[in-house]
């Protein structure tokens, strides 16, 4: 009876190597989305190790397509590793790649409002500002010109509803998305500075508009993103106007339009809502005491 000799294949160091470093990036990649999010690092390092982590993904997946020409050609093992390797940095560069191409196709701003002309302030946001962040005043007419050419819906709101209605609307809207407040004012009739509208017999408007200052973050790498909606009383009603900008970066990939155009969109939807009708109080029931003294 002849005895079967079983000979162990040899597996390609490329594919082994690519193996390792696909699971190298992938922890790397892991460990500086957490410290972005933290924000344990400043901005610049954090970025910094997860475009390393990202380069890693891409030597990979080249020597995941080394291994397999070598795998090919001398018919030795090492294809599940490669294709492991391969697998892994596809899918870890795959988003970084797609938003690559949404920024070539978008305009390069970070800072988006409905009134180019006059926008909103930021004032508490102004002082918890790093200083390596974005400038807090708006760009100007040029991105106002990008805006209009991208977004030419981003327009102010002009509601019916009171101002009063408008900030009560826009601050539940900003509750349920967990935005963190800043800093609010509500809009009031009196008290405020005088605003002149009429030079000529210097009629006063003392009306003030209502503002609130927030901060949401991105879903994944969790960027800080400065929001101030503002509530401006008009003879109709209210004029809503939002302006959102990103601390850092030059581009926003759409992220500051596309909050901008959703939260008027709900807000608006919050107005149109009827609001339940508060029951009156019932009266309040005598006391015993004093029932029993009424029927003597």
């Amino acid at each position: 009876m002849r005895r079967r000799i079983f000979t162990e294949q040899p597996i390609s160091r490329l594919a082994v190597w690519a193996l390792r470093i696909a699971f190298f990036s992938l922890a790397a990649t892991f460990i500086a989305v957490i410290v972005v999010r933290s924000g344990a690092l400043d901005i610049v390092p954090a970025l910094s190790t997860l475009a390393g982590a990202l380069v890693l993904a891409c030597v990979a997946i080249l020597l995941a397509f080394g291994a397999g020409v070598v795998i090919w050609r001398d018919g030795v093992g090492g294809g599940r590793q490669a294709i492991a390797a391969f697998l892994i940095g596809a899918a870890l560069i795959a988003y970084p790649a797609y938003l690559g191409t949404v920024a070539w196709r978008l305009p390069a701003i970070y800072d988006v409002t409905t009134d180019p002309i006059d926008p909103p302030q930021f004032d508490a946001i102004a002082r918890l500002r790093p200083r390596d962040a974005n400038p807090i005043a708006y760009a100007g007419l040029y991105t106002a010109e990008l805006q209009h050419a991208a977004y030419s819906d981003i327009e102010p709101d002009d509601t019916t509803s009171t101002p009063q209605e408008a900030y009560s609307a826009a601050m539940k809207i900003i509750a349920k998305r967990r935005w963190r407040v800043v800093d609010t004012r509500p809009p009031q009739g009196q008290g405020a500075l005088p605003r002149v509208i009429d030079a000529r017999t210097a009629k006063v408007n003392t009306t003030q508009d209502g503002i609130i200052e927030a901060v949401a973050r991105t879903p994944i790498l969790g960027f800080r993103d400065d929001i101030v909606v503002r509530i401006r009383p008009t003879v109709d009603g209210a004029r809503i106007d939002v302006r959102s900008a990103s601390r850092y970066g030059r581009r926003d990939l759409g992220t500051n339009a596309r909050r901008v155009r959703n939260l008027i969109d709900e807000i608006d939807d919050a107005l149109a809502t009827p609001q339940p009708e508060k029951k009156p109080a019932p009266p309040p029931r005598p006391a015993a005491g004093k029932a029993n003294q009424a029927k003597r």
